[in-house]
């Protein structure tokens, strides 16, 4: 895994002017084509602070209601395989601050991949029985609300990736030199990206630029009710009819 300086000179290509809340262009502001890309505004005060509450009363809420729920896989991973409940790992955060995100664990210790630059595939060995189930039922994901109370995630945003995170077989910030511009806002628990189907492995080149462009498009287009459109949709495709591996 990179170390932290060599990810904060990738960081250095997108950080905030001294104003705090617009962007300057900087040399990874360019597409895949070479050209400028336009200059896209941070998140107002406004909209930051009410996306902010409805973060916080989210993962309050959730964390109440689906208590007995967090108990029981909780137990089911504990009785059906050796290692924690909890799994830990570094991913990219809001303007590529490295954070430690939660997931219920869904592989075998002994098989799993700290790093997460393998990828999962469907039918992959290391993934536990009980994983599976909450896998494709993405409540693998739940213990994020502890990061979304933390702030370092949103319930909504970019799904955040590991360091190193490969699209068809290489490095997404070499794949595509738009990538790093989607760590501008917070990354989410789920995402524009994943209620248009784009989630799982990377490998295919054309669905790793595409769940790119809707990370981006995300950012131009933020707002309360889209967010809430979006949790809408995650409920009713992802945790209730699940596609996930």
């Amino acid at each position: 895994m990179a170390n932290k300086s060599l990810r904060s000179d990738k960081r250095a290509s997108f950080r905030q002017s001294d104003t705090g809340s617009d962007y300057k262009i900087h040399r990874s502001h360019f597409d895949q084509d070479n050209e400028p890309l336009p200059w896209t505004p941070a998140p107002g005060s406004g909209n930051r602070k009410l996306k902010r509450t409805l973060d916080i009363l989210g993962a309050v809420t959730g964390l109440i209601l689906l208590m007995p729920l967090l108990l029981a896989i909780s137990i089911a991973i504990k009785i059906t395989s050796r290692g924690p409940v909890i799994f830990r790992q570094e991913r990219y955060g809001l303007n590529g601050v490295v954070f430690t995100i939660f997931k219920f664990r869904t592989m075998y210790t002994h098989l799993g991949d700290g790093s997460g630059v393998e990828q999962t595939v469907c039918g992959d060995p290391r993934v536990t029985r009980v994983g599976s189930f909450l896998r494709k039922s993405n409540f693998d994901e739940l213990p994020q609300l502890v990061n979304v109370l933390k702030g370092e995630m949103s319930l909504v945003g970019p799904r955040p990736h590991v360091p190193g995170m490969l699209a068809a077989g290489r490095d997404y910030e070499d794949f595509d030199t738009r990538y790093m511009n989607r760590h501008r806002v917070r990354p989410g628990i789920t995402g524009l990206a994943q209620v248009n189907g784009c989630r799982g492995a990377t490998t295919d080149p054309i669905s790793a630029r595409k769940r790119l462009e809707y990370d981006l498009e995300y950012q131009e287009r933020q707002s309360l009710l889209l967010d809430l459109k979006i949790i809408a949709q995650t409920i009713a495709r992802e945790f209730l009819h699940g596609n996930g591996y």
